[in-house]
């Protein structure tokens, strides 16, 4: 054999080694991408457990303890349940601006309607549920029957439950000594229970109602979405629209329920709320749309809807909650809070974009 022939068979074997190893290293990389996009979850639950494990090696037991843990999910729950709601809407490849109005309104409902008509508070509760699931019905029939853009609709309800909040309310707050004394079923929410205290009632991990609420719901909603008719028609319609229709899905329907059931969550929501500060507030709850949507995009469910698991959802939250914990204990500036999460944010949406190539 010559030089030539042995050179020539030297390049052929190196250029078929190379594209094995390409070849494997895209498989290894499609496999990642496949595993990312059955599971959405699995991403924000690498950070949540990563950034908990940082924060436990900084801090130590400070940031370990049982208190220090069941904290997160005191100042995490009023967010997640709203966060819920703007799952189902972003599911549908949709969004609300509007959540947090319509979270206000509802706990000021509630409160107005008791103190200001003589309502028994239970009443009270059963009215603003009903007007978060109006509100909710109002977004979902301008969206779906009206064909209204959900960003131009919820902004424009925005604006007017913010605004009828205002004006119905007359500004005022109704104290939390009020309520304690004569209606505290408002504060149910806000009640705590201890696990694992000492015999004094010290220490141990400290619960809400709340927060049991909380949890609660994300599990029933994860059932939900994934286990029931509905569940798949709120992700067929996220993913495509027209050919969800074609297999027989009412959209519009599926679309005024997403909405209505967002409604009624964020008034649950409301009265959490109430538990939560103590008191009804009309000033409260000013940015539970914002931090809505940075625990859902963080949490893994694609704004591009038809993709997500609302137990990403769950993480996300959370994960804001550590960082701001976790941060507030090493005492670092607020800043980095901020700084922190706004990465996340786009290091989130770039994940869900490459992640969404493996169907392209």
């Amino acid at each position: 054999m010559s030089s030539q022939d042995n050179y020539e068979s030297a390049v052929d074997g190196a250029s078929t080694r190379v594209a094995e190893f390409d070849s494997q290293r895209r498989g290894a990389v499609h496999s990642v991408q496949h595993a990312l996009h059955v599971t959405p979850a699995l991403v924000p639950l690498i950070v949540l457990i990563s950034a908990t494990i940082v924060f436990a090696l900084l801090l130590g037991d400070r940031f370990l303890s049982p208190f220090a843990l069941t904290l997160i999910l005191q100042q995490v729950q009023i967010v997640g349940i709203v966060a819920v709601a703007q799952s189902l809407v972003i599911l549908t490849a949709g969004i609300d601006l509007s959540v947090g109005a319509i979270m206000v309104l509802s706990s000021v409902v509630m409160g107005q309607f008791t103190f200001r008509y003589g309502l028994p508070p239970e009443l009270s509760i059963i009215l603003g549920l009903a007007c978060g699931t109006l509100m909710g019905f109002i977004n979902g029939f301008l969206v779906a029957v009206l064909k209204l853009p959900p960003f131009i609709v919820t902004l424009g309800m925005w604006q007017i439950v913010l605004a009828t909040n205002f004006l119905y309310s007359a500004n005022e707050t109704i104290r939390s000594q009020d309520i304690e004394a004569e209606a505290p079923i408002l504060q149910f929410f806000g009640s705590t229970f201890r696990i694992g205290a000492d015999e004094a009632g010290r220490g141990g991990a400290v619960f809400t109602y709340g927060v049991i609420f909380m949890l609660i719901l994300f599990v029933i909603m994860a059932y939900v979405l994934k286990h029931t008719a509905w569940g798949r028609h709120v992700y067929a319609v996220g993913d495509d629209p027209e050919a969800a229709a074609l297999s027989g899905v009412n959209v519009r329907g599926t679309i005024i329920s997403v909405y209505m059931l967002a409604g009624i969550i964020c008034a649950f929501a409301g009265w959490a709320l109430i538990g939560r500060i103590g008191s009804v507030s009309p000033t409260s709850g000013q940015f539970a749309n914002i931090e809505s949507i940075t625990a859902v995009v963080i949490g893994g469910i694609s704004l591009f809807g038809g993709r997500g698991s609302i137990l990403g959802t769950l993480f996300g939250a959370l994960i804001v909650g550590v960082f701001t914990l976790g941060l507030r204990l090493a005492g670092a500036d607020a800043q980095w809070t901020y700084l922190l999460i706004g990465v996340l944010i786009i290091a989130a949406v770039a994940v869900d974009q490459w992640i969404r190539k493996v169907s392209a």
